[in-house]
């Protein structure tokens, strides 16, 4: 039973660290240059069919800000959660808090560190996916080193037909990497050019 749990426990957070990648988000104003929003991915892993209801939020260098995740395990294992990925260097003892619209705040405690990011979990029930598709936004509150909350929103908008709907295609699934993969590496070229354009303007200043 224990080896089972812990293959349950590697497959989810695998599930949430793996796939959260292919579906990051990227800020409004790009949206146009990559997907974003909820959509679902499923994969088989060994023996267990895993599906994953996802919506994650970066920042414009691909950076993580907060990625959701509802997973569903089937097969040789069998498990459900909801996962909440945040970056490194927040406190653990208050974990994340979770709230539907303005409804009453839900605790969910950590369950890992990486060196580059966290992740906090509780069982995924029937509650939780009602009140997704009953709301308008959720609100992941952790907080950081300096003991400040970070409050996130997420737009609930779509996520019924992500969970009701059919998972992406694979193709689909590398194109949306592929897009993310291209705008991150377009940023960093922008950034790049606008450092040197100023290091430039520096020289010819003195």
């Amino acid at each position: 039973m224990k080896s089972l749990n812990r293959k349950a426990f590697r497959l989810t957070v695998m599930a949430a660290g793996v796939a959260g990648v292919l579906g990051a988000g990227i800020p409004a104003a790009s949206a146009q240059q990559v997907p974003q929003g909820w959509f679902k991915a499923c994969t088989k892993q060994e023996d267990v069919d895993i599906c994953n209801v996802q919506n994650i939020v970066t920042a414009g260098n691909g950076q993580l800000i907060t990625g959701v995740s509802l997973i569903d395990l089937r097969g040789k294992v069998n498990r459900k959660v909801f996962q909440v990925t945040v970056p490194s260097g927040r406190l653990v003892q208050p974990g994340i808090g979770l709230q539907v619209d303005g409804g009453k705040t839900q605790k969910l405690d950590y369950v890992i560190c990486f060196p580059d990011r966290c992740v906090a979990e509780v069982p995924l029930t029937d509650q939780i996916v009602t009140s997704f598709k009953k709301g308008q936004q959720i609100t992941l509150t952790s907080i950081n080193f300096q003991n400040q909350p970070n409050p996130i929103k997420i737009t609930l908008s779509g996520f019924s037909d992500a969970w009701d709907g059919a998972p992406l295609k694979q193709s689909d699934i590398e194109e949306r990497q592929k897009k993310l993969q291209d705008f991150v590496a377009k940023n960093n070229q922008d950034f790049a050019k606008k450092l040197k354009e100023e290091q430039e303007k520096a020289k010819a200043g003195n």
